[in-house]
């Protein structure tokens, strides 16, 4: 436990270190380039904040791209100001492309957080029009729905009409049925007799 501690108390030592000193180079270079006052000491939180936010959206596991973007600009802004004061940059005679770049970085810096704080992730939008999609279904379900009406009953077909000549006629094809086997004539037998459909057979069958 202490030994964890004690790492834990040295990475906090030189991430403070490294702040400390970011933040003054940074704040001598937008002195240097002529924003004097309060103006040279907000330079370095733009420039810590907008590694914050990239930071934060690579972490989120979503967009990396932009966050590595925004991440590499403010890491960027960050080295060049402490290797531009190392003694490599005249501080006294700031050349005109630095003095444009520190004016310009506002803005930059802007656009950036506005982007990484207010662009939704990739998952969050494709996964808006699901939720959407099952909020609309739900919705359009019916409340009450009840059990499944049984369906109608199909009417009945009506008797087909038996001419009096074919009913006689069967009664004597089933007289000598009847006298030949012993039994009644069956409708089946009767159609085969007649060479009738099985209905008109039917209700011939009926009325002998």
């Amino acid at each position: 436990m202490r030994a964890h501690l004690a790492r834990v108390d040295a990475v906090l030592v030189q991430a403070v270190i490294a702040a400390a000193l970011s933040f003054a180079h940074l704040h001598d270079l937008a002195s240097a380039a002529g924003q004097d006052g309060w103006k040279a000491w907000a330079y370095p939180v733009s420039v810590d904040l907008l590694l914050v936010a990239a930071w934060k959206r690579l972490r989120s596991g979503s967009s990396k791209a932009a966050g590595w973007c925004w991440f590499v600009i403010a890491l960027a802004a960050s080295l060049g100001a402490n290797v531009a004061t190392a003694g490599l940059l005249d501080l006294a005679d700031v050349p005109d492309w630095l003095r444009i770049l520190v004016a310009g970085w506002p803005a930059v810096a802007f656009l950036g957080g506005t982007l990484l704080a207010h662009t939704a992730p990739a998952a969050e939008a494709a996964s808006a029009p699901a939720e959407l999609a099952e909020v609309v279904s739900v919705s359009t379900e019916p409340e009450n729905a009840g059990p499944p009406a049984d369906p109608e009953p199909e009417p009945k077909r009506p008797a087909p009409h038996v001419p009096a000549a074919l009913v006689n006629h069967a009664r004597k094809l089933a007289d000598d049925h009847r006298a030949r086997t012993g039994s009644p004539i069956d409708p089946e037998t009767l159609r085969a007799r007649l060479g009738v459909p099985a209905p008109l057979a039917d209700a011939i069958a009926s009325r002998l």
